[in-house]
């Protein structure tokens, strides 16, 4: 078996706009964290300021010559960004953390009903303001307003546990409780979204399918946690290097397999992390050694994913400022409502159910892949997936400007309520 290669110059050339990619998000990361801002956001931004929104409005043939200066370039980079897709999903599987503690179980249960499904419900009326706008090319309203109704609730883990670690409140019981009721959202919302790809991906809408596609998702992180469990019983020498070869091997294959049972490639990423995150639970040698490999990670896939997303950002062409306002409102005052009305039924502090509330707003990696896939497969088209991309970045820094100027009011409310 013989490869197609590239030439010398189209290698060359594919290598300077990973450079280029890897340069801009890295210099904006650093720019935006120094205004205390998340550095996703800079990535995103470092992509943005290359694309059609940026330098290719002013020198439109030097970008393209060196973002689509063959044929093939575009799908080159679209490795690339699976690729960081792959890897940020991983990761996020493996700091999954669900801590089910018995004075918070209360509020975890009443903060999930209240950020997931009061939101979902009025959501699903304002569907008819947004379809005609915003649907994508698979013109399938079924998986729009899966979409729609998972964009308004999505929460991020990392972005928030980022907050978390600059603020010093990681070790709270506030920090506790969003962590583990994100977690919980987020699994759902990744079982909607599935069932959404599921819809545009088969010729026709099946509900029979998508119900046993949920079903599957769901068994599928039952059946790692209990994996992870006999794999840990199972007594085997072997080093760092060959561990983190298998599971790379394991994670590829795992994809490639639930691709056939209608899972796609996001959560399959996340089962995997979240199995080699129990799996080596006891061993701190391998789990500092994966801190390590997810530093890489973040330090090479994943900003090139995040600035190849900011590329693609248009608010130049075929945008519409007024609806993005309407949405941002939306989606902002629904979950705030959601999450505040439904802590009234437990005792605590105002200040503390505007915390939560607010906090549970924060949309930041999870809203971006939520933007990216769905526009990937046709779910939703350019606009609302640049209104999608602006909405995230906007909630995550309004919720961790927040945090701080809370924290510097009183730092004793992230524990006592």
């Amino acid at each position: 078996m013989k490869l197609e290669i590239l030439s010398s110059e189209n290698i060359a050339l594919t290598f300077l706009s990973i450079a280029i990619l890897l340069l801009s998000a890295f210099i904006w990361g650093k720019i935006f964290v120094a205004i205390k801002s998340p550095k996703v956001i800079g990535e995103i931004f470092g992509g943005f300021v290359l694309g059609a929104s940026g330098l290719y409005l002013i020198v439109p043939d030097f970008i393209n010559g060196i973002f689509q200066g063959y044929q093939e370039q575009s799908k080159v980079l679209n490795v690339f960004y699976q690729l960081g897709l792959v890897f940020l999903m991983f990761v996020a599987g493996f700091n999954t953390n669900i801590n089910f503690e018995r004075k918070n179980l209360k509020i975890i249960t009443l903060l999930f009903f209240g950020a997931t499904f009061i939101p979902m419900v009025i959501g699903y009326f304002f569907i008819v303001f947004f379809i005609n706008e915003y649907i994508g090319v698979a013109n399938n309203d079924f998986a729009f307003s899966v979409v729609f109704l998972v964009a308004i609730t999505v929460t991020s883990i990392p972005v928030i546990s980022k907050i978390f670690f600059d603020i010093g409140i990681i070790r709270t019981r506030f920090a506790s409780i969003i962590l583990t009721t994100s977690t919980i959202q987020d699994l759902f919302l990744w079982i909607m979204l599935n069932t959404a790809i599921n819809a545009v991906s088969g010729d026709s809408i099946n509900i029979v399918d998508n119900f046993w596609t949920a079903i599957l998702t769901v068994a599928l992180f039952a059946l790692a946690k209990v994996l992870s469990k006999l794999l840990r019983c199972i007594k085997i020498s072997i080093n760092f290097v060959d561990f983190l070869t298998i599971t790379l091997a394991v994670l590829f294959f795992v994809i490639w397999f639930l691709n056939f049972l209608h899972i796609n490639l996001m959560y399959s990423s996340f089962l995997v992390g979240f199995l080699v995150k129990n799996t080596i639970k006891n061993n701190n040698e391998f789990k500092e050694k994966m801190r390590g490999v997810s530093d890489f990670l973040f330090s090479y896939f994943i900003p090139i994913y995040f600035a190849l997303i900011g590329m693609q950002l248009n608010i130049v062409n075929d945008f519409s400022y007024e609806m993005f306002i309407f949405f941002a409102i939306l989606a902002f005052l629904l979950e705030l409502f959601g999450s505040y009305i439904a802590l009234f039924c437990v005792k605590m502090k105002n200040i503390s159910r505007i915390n939560f509330s607010i906090t549970m707003n924060a949309r930041g990696g999870p809203g971006i892949v939520l933007a990216s896939v769905a526009y990937y497969y046709g779910i939703i088209n350019i606009n609302f997936f640049t209104t999608l991309i602006l909405v995230t970045l906007l909630s995550s820094m309004i919720a961790g400007y927040w945090l701080k100027y809370q924290y510097a009011r009183d730092n004793n409310q992230f524990n006592e309520f």
